[in-house]
């Protein structure tokens, strides 16, 4: 059984990427990273990350998703985190990470970010 589940639906010109579970090392961050690439291979490069129902990330889920976005911006496109939960944004607030990420509480808000 996984430990992170990645369900993807669209909304406009975002992708929106349902994670719940841990973002952990091994195969948490790789499922991650894999989504991700796949999204950029697919010419989808306004990526929202959902984390509302993340549980865990450990310090290699937060490696991913900082590799995750400096990934999507070196082509040019945006990803931004939606719904952190109060451990998550300890976490980015901690390792200075907050500042890089643009992230929201809102969906609408955060898919209106895009235009």
């Amino acid at each position: 059984m996984a430990q992170l589940s990645i369900k993807e639906r669209e909304s406009g010109n975002v992708t929106i990427l349902d994670l719940s579970g841990k973002i952990t090392i091994g195969e948490g961050s790789v499922q991650l990273r894999d989504e991700v690439r796949k999204l950029l291979l697919a010419e989808k490069k306004s990526i929202l990350l959902n984390l509302g129902d993340v549980s865990y990330v450990d310090s290699s889920g937060i490696g991913e998703l900082v590799s995750s976005y400096t990934t999507t911006s070196n082509q040019g496109g945006h990803l931004k985190l939606l719904n952190l939960t109060k451990k998550i944004q300890d976490l980015l607030m901690i390792t200075k990470l907050l500042t890089v990420f643009e992230t929201f509480d809102k969906e609408d808000a955060a898919i209106a970010s895009f235009q």
